[in-house]
């Protein structure tokens, strides 16, 4: 099948909807979204501008990491339905000019997936070295001291063989041998596989990792991953030049981001970084006990990105996403001034360089779940931090506390589509609890309100189709010590678009720097519209606005006040 677009690179004037299947759209009633229940919403996310679906893992598996523990990569999870949904799913994107990018989890499977139920039979197995298999060590303890993410040792004993094996997450989720080359063959098959039946690329999760040296405890950016991303590029999708690859890499700095996207580089296209998610966490308990909230930090973390990043590479611009909070729960004011602080967000992030991702709800300003009881989460990651971090001494309130603020639950409640039950997501019971403000914040009451959050990045994502300094513009920041007010420019040859907005709940007056002064069109303003910076300006609480402006009027020559 060919694919939708034309022209090298289309995606970058694109902006991708992340879609969690599991809480997006529940077609059969059994409060499990499905793939026909996509379906049944592409409209909306065509009306939304959408470019391209990226979409959490919808394969095979039994969900002990609620799809990211894969037991077959060419096979639909029963929940969500079959291949031929898929292939409708697909068909129908494709009408509505948007494409699919799958989540590709190879840097480990499920216990359960064939090659791994071989493996853990026999030390003679053909499938025995496709995982990362250890005896134990002199004293007969742990291979190794190293520590699986989700708590506990990394290493699982198997009795009937004797062997611990390697599993950086779940004891469910065993990591693949990567310096096995019939693994990366068997990989690169099924991403073809995939590829040619029409998808649009892959975000490849926790990619970082494929290139571990376990016994020397080097996990991310091991000595092997950019010969295998190298070797990937070659084999799948090297020649594709539509297909958009990102890679989640939490370990990744400005240095080797270059490494995954130079454009000599022939890995990746871009890749998500995380770093201005973890400088608000607690260098001890992490997210679980988040730091206050430091614009002047925050700011610092973007505009390294987008300096680091000018001439060569891409960033993914993105607040929140499956693994995160809500981004208006954690960046804005949820409930003081949630639709004028979604919209902030929004403006704040959308007119940076690189490629914005949507998470599903984003748009309509959903915000974290209130939680009380550690038996309201189902996420793996929180139970078994839950224990750990109560062993360590944090108290249960302290915990839930911080789960409420990072918790990966946060982002996984259902989708919000109307004021009915659980929030039109089910008919039935869903898998987790709907967030109880459905009823006041929904996309059918968004769709129909011109001034809401989901009619505003209608706008903004309209403008990044029809404004190229939008999408290619140099990026230079102001204002980088004030901790109340975020202020860019984006240059390209006689246009600049300048971006101011407040992060805070109370009026901001501000003296403007000269290059950011200018006069000139409106892109977007959460309040009245602005086309004028002058020499000073207040801002009001969570107040943010782009203004366009051609040489002869921005600020080279600002205007007299």
């Amino acid at each position: 099948m060919s694919q939708i677009f034309t022209g090298d690179e289309a995606w970058k004037s694109k902006t991708v909807y992340q879609i969690y299947p599991r809480s997006f759209s529940d077609n059969n009633g059994d409060g499990i979204g499905d793939i026909p229940g996509i379906t049944s919403r592409l409209d909306y996310l065509q009306d939304l501008g959408i470019g391209l679906i990226w979409l959490s893992p919808i394969y095979k598996s039994p969900m002990d990491d609620n799809g990211y523990d894969i037991s077959g990569y060419q096979e639909i999870a029963a929940e969500f339905g079959t291949i031929d949904d898929f292939d409708q799913l697909l068909s129908e994107a494709r009408k509505r000019d948007i494409g699919l990018i799958l989540d590709l989890v190879v840097n480990h499977t499920s216990d359960e997936h064939p090659w791994f139920v071989d493996a853990r039979r026999s030390r003679d197995s053909e499938y025995r070295d496709f995982y990362i298999w250890r005896d134990a060590s002199e004293n007969h303890g742990l291979p190794n001291g190293h520590s699986s993410v989700f708590g506990g040792p990394a290493w699982t004993y198997e009795a009937a063989t004797g062997q611990y094996y390697f599993h950086e997450f779940s004891h469910r989720q065993p990591d693949l041998n990567w310096a096995n080359p019939k693994v990366r063959a068997e990989i690169y098959k099924m991403m073809n596989w995939w590829l040619d039946r029409g998808i649009a690329g892959f975000r490849m999760d926790v990619i970082d990792l494929i290139g571990k040296d376990v016994d020397q405890e080097i996990i991310p950016d091991g000595p092997n991953l950019h010969d295998y991303l190298q070797e990937m590029h070659r084999e799948t999708f090297g020649d594709r030049k539509d297909v958009l690859t990102v890679g989640e890499t939490w370990s990744a700095t400005p240095q080797t981001a270059l490494l995954y996207s130079g454009r000599d580089r022939h890995e990746l296209s871009m890749v998500f970084q995380f770093e201005h998610v973890t400088q608000g966490w607690d260098k001890l308990y992490g997210k679980w006990r988040p730091k206050p909230f430091d614009l002047v930090a925050l700011k610092s973390v973007l505009s390294k990105w987008q300096y680091a990043l000018a001439q060569d590479g891409w960033n993914s611009l993105f607040w929140g996403n499956h693994d995160l909070p809500r981004a208006v729960s954690q960046y804005g004011d949820a409930k003081g001034f949630r639709t004028e602080s979604a919209k902030m967000l929004a403006t704040a992030l959308h007119f940076l360089k690189g490629t914005p991702f949507v998470y599903q709800g984003e748009e309509i300003g959903m915000t974290n779940a209130p939680f009380h009881t550690i038996n309201q989460y189902k996420d793996i990651e929180t139970l078994n931090m839950y224990r750990l971090h109560l062993e360590a001494g944090l108290s249960s309130e302290d915990f839930i506390a911080g789960a409420n603020r990072n918790g990966r639950d946060n982002a996984r409640t259902p989708m919000q589509w109307s004021a009915a039950p659980n929030g039109g997501f089910t008919t039935g019971t869903p898998w987790i609890e709907s967030n109880p403000n459905f009823s006041e914040i929904n996309a059918e009451v968004s769709v129909s309100d011109d001034t809401s959050i989901w009619n505003y990045y209608r706008r903004l994502i309209g403008l990044r189709k029809e404004l190229p300094v939008m999408v290619h513009g140099v990026y230079r920041a102001f204002l980088d010590g004030h901790d109340k007010i975020f202020a860019y420019s984006r240059t390209l040859g006689s246009e600049r678009i300048c971006v101011m907005a407040n992060f805070t709940a109370h009026s901001v007056s501000v003296d403007v720097p000269d290059n950011l002064q200018t006069h000139g069109r409106s892109l977007i303003a959460n309040y009245e519209p602005v086309d004028t910076i002058g020499r000073e300006i207040t801002l009001r609480p969570y107040e943010a606005f782009a203004v366009l402006a051609s040489s002869e009027n921005r600020g080279d020559n600002p205007p007299a006040s």
